[in-house]
């Protein structure tokens, strides 16, 4: 920088400010800066100037397994919001690795970032997040609630949605209603159950235990939930699934046994993410607006940064049932026409 300055015939100090991009500069000077910076070959260190600073303008977002269309698209809705309100985004994939998790976090902290967005491996703790992710740098988990974590949470409203997509199904006749995905230690899995609970409750119908097939949230997890519930002696008449990528495996299997979706079985996913629509048949789902919630992630951790509240950064989003062909409604309305 005093190299620039001597150069350009100004101070350090103008110099700083023209690299801070400050409107104290005039043009003139300015581009006589901007000309002496470029003859001299000068590249500003941001990593040196975020360790003067103790942060910096780069956001990690921690995504547990971007092979999983949601998580890819929240992640493309997180980065926009970070973009547009200045910050560049260093993303990282945890593959649901608790180790991998940690590393990367330790690797962030080493980077001074300014924030973290983090979907948590599954598994994750509160106290093991603490003790990786100090109260000094601010943080938001997205999609999976982490009980006693300070942290703001952004989600979406699990057990509403789940509630009105077995109500959907009610509505169409179904008694034997199934629950496919996820496992009990999955706070998700415990809030879309529990909406499968409040539906079912809501009618007098008792909740069977026996039809909530917990497996992997997964195409084969969605393959393994179907050969169970074919083996009962009486199997259900319409499942509600965890995630579309669940539905996906299980209308593929039906249809592989001779079962149709949206004809001898009802279906439904939850998220809505772009390949439902495309899928055969196309997919009732419950949409959870997956890149607003990412934009609302940017926003709750800009608060944070901030100075604001934790407590009042949470985020519960709303959710909407779309209704396609998986689980039979059309069919039924040309039939009452």
């Amino acid at each position: 920088m005093i190299d620039i300055a001597r150069a350009a015939g100004v101070s350090k100090s103008t110099v700083s400010l023209v690299l801070r991009d400050s409107a104290q500069v005039k043009g003139e000077t300015r581009q006589r800066v901007e000309q002496a910076m470029q003859r001299l070959g000068y590249v500003y260190n941001r990593g040196a100037a975020s360790l003067r600073a103790a942060s910096s303008d780069f956001v990690g977002m921690i995504i547990s397994d971007l092979t999983n269309p949601f998580f890819a698209e929240l992640a493309v809705g997180i980065e926009d919001a970070l973009y547009r309100l200045g910050f560049v985004p260093i993303l990282a994939n945890t593959n649901e690795d608790h180790e991998r998790q940690a590393h990367v976090l330790r690797s962030l902290r080493e980077h001074h970032v300014a924030g973290v967005i983090m979907s948590p491996a599954r598994g994750s703790d509160a106290w093991s997040l603490a003790s990786q992710l100090p109260a000094s740098i601010p943080g938001v988990i997205t999609m999976r609630r982490m009980i006693g974590s300070p942290l703001p949470y952004v989600g979406p409203d699990n057990r509403t949605g789940s509630r009105e997509a077995v109500e959907h199904l009610l509505r169409l006749g179904h008694r034997r209603i199934g629950y496919f995905g996820g496992d009990a230690t999955m706070t998700t899995q415990q809030e879309r159950v529990g909406g499968w609970r409040d539906a079912l409750a809501g009618a007098g119908i008792l909740a069977d235990e026996t039809l909530v097939f917990e497996t992997l949230p997964t195409r084969e997890g969605g393959r393994q939930a179907v050969d169970r519930a074919l083996a009962l002696p009486r199997p259900p008449t319409a499942v509600a699934c965890y995630n579309d990528i669940v539905a996906m495996g299980a209308t593929r299997a039906f249809a592989s046994r001779g079962i149709i979706p949206g004809v001898d079985i009802a279906v439904v996913g939850f998220d809505d993410i772009a390949e439902a629509e495309h899928n055969a048949p196309p997919l009732t789902t419950v949409n959870a607006d997956t890149r607003f919630l990412g934009a609302q992630c940017a926003e709750s951790l800009l608060g944070l940064i901030r100075g604001e509240d934790p407590a009042g950064l949470s985020f519960l989003g709303q959710t909407k049932l779309i209704v396609r062909e998986s689980c039979g409604a059309a069919r039924r309305e040309r039939k009452a026409s």
